[in-house]
């Protein structure tokens, strides 16, 4: 078979996910990947399911895919490694928690539950952290899962559903034709890139960069940690466009050991690990929790996200091609709005209202910063 109603080029979880929603569907759908499923970005990943409110949409975004999550929850196997541990964001100073009690007043206009804690109160859920802490806000309805392995049970959905997974590498798509490196020529009006930080190859000018992350897991240490937990300086530096930058960002894995992270860089594009930004997010993370410094480290690796200059995702139609259709853009939320992306292209291709309005989103908003992409990040910064 050559020709499908939707062929996904991508097998990460953005892809692995609208695979699976469109074959549910009923649409006949190919999965195109060149590699093993999620062995990208999403091998990469945190894993951490999280709500944000930079924006009224990217808040919408991940307040509906996180209802898609719950979802998802009761058919996951143990490998999912789930964990609804919530988020706790930390506040070093008077500053932060003003931020911390500006976030908890967002969300509660969502009604979305969320908790101030005091240093008392914070020093109760996590011993481990630094005693001169001013306080946090408690987000539970947060989780943490194994990302590869939600990636690789999305595509067993998609196949139970009759998608066809091909493993090739795309040379190009367009005018409805996808071209193999095997020879191969395949057909759909529909082709959805959700290749990552592959996709600006797959569609030139996509207004999109790269920004490089660096991750460290230690060796197993057992109930040291039971949330995630950020910095509410995490913003700032996802909010920065020109500095390399570290935060403090950790994560208890389902293994009991501790994941570490974050970093944030454009400009590097090699997947190297760089010892001085390693360096720097073990330094930061010892601040917030002096104790981690004592605990081996057993591994370190960089990934890269797809960020664009407004936070928001490329999700629908590409207004260059009418057969192209994008998922892709996540930078750090590819995990979090994965299903809420599927979903919204799902019900574009039937026709249905969704749960929330797909225009922020779509890629024409973005459409007359194609022309010079390194130039819009500082005009939005």
């Amino acid at each position: 078979m050559t020709t499908f109603d939707t062929i996904v080029v991508g097998g990460g979880i953005v892809g692995a996910a609208c695979a699976a929603a469109f074959a549910r569907d009923g649409l006949t759908v190919a999965l195109i990947e060149s590699g093993s499923i999620g062995h990208g970005a999403t091998a990469a990943a945190m894993g951490h399911v999280v709500l944000m409110d930079d924006s009224a949409p990217q808040l919408l975004l991940t307040r509906f895919s996180q209802s898609l999550w719950q979802s998802l929850v009761p058919n996951l196997s143990a490998t999912a490694e789930y964990q609804p541990a919530g988020t706790i964001w930390i506040a070093s100073d008077a500053e932060e928690l003003h931020e911390a009690a500006r976030k908890q007043s967002i969300f509660a206009e969502y009604e979305i539950a969320a908790q101030l804690l005091d240093p008392r109160q914070l020093a109760t859920l996590e011993p481990n952290l630094a005693s001169n802490l001013a306080g946090a806000l408690l987000v539970p309805s947060d989780s943490i899962v194994n990302p590869l392995a939600i990636a690789r049970t999305l595509v067993e959905q998609a196949v139970a559903h009759g998608a066809q997974i091909l493993t090739a590498e795309v040379l190009r798509i367009g005018a409805g034709t996808v071209d193999l490196s095997d020879g191969r020529r395949l057909f759909s009006r529909r082709i959805v890139n959700a290749a990552g930080e592959r996709s600006t190859r797959l569609t030139p000018g996509l207004p999109i960069r790269l920004r490089k992350g660096h991750l460290a897991l230690t060796e197993p240490h057992p109930n040291f940690l039971h949330h995630q937990i950020v910095e509410l300086g995490y913003l700032k530096s996802a909010h920065c466009d020109d500095d390399d930058s570290v935060a403090f960002n950790v994560q208890p894995r389902a293994t009991g050991q501790i994941l570490i992270g974050s970093s944030r860089q454009y400009g590097s594009t090699g997947p190297e690990v760089e010892p001085v930004i390693i360096a720097r997010i073990l330094a930061r993370a010892a601040e917030y929790m002096p104790t981690l410094a004592g605990i081996p480290i057993a591994t370190t690796w960089t990934g890269f996200r797809s960020a664009t200059p407004d936070k928001l995702p490329l999700i629908g139609p590409w207004p260059e091609d009418e057969t192209i259709f994008l998922a892709t853009g996540h930078e750090g939320l590819g995990i979090t709005t994965s299903p809420a992306t599927a979903a919204l292209l799902a019900d574009h291709f039937a026709g249905r209202e969704s749960a929330i309005p797909l225009t922020p989103y779509l890629p024409a908003r973005l459409a007359t910063l194609v022309a010079e992409p390194q130039a819009m990040y500082k005009e939005n910064s």
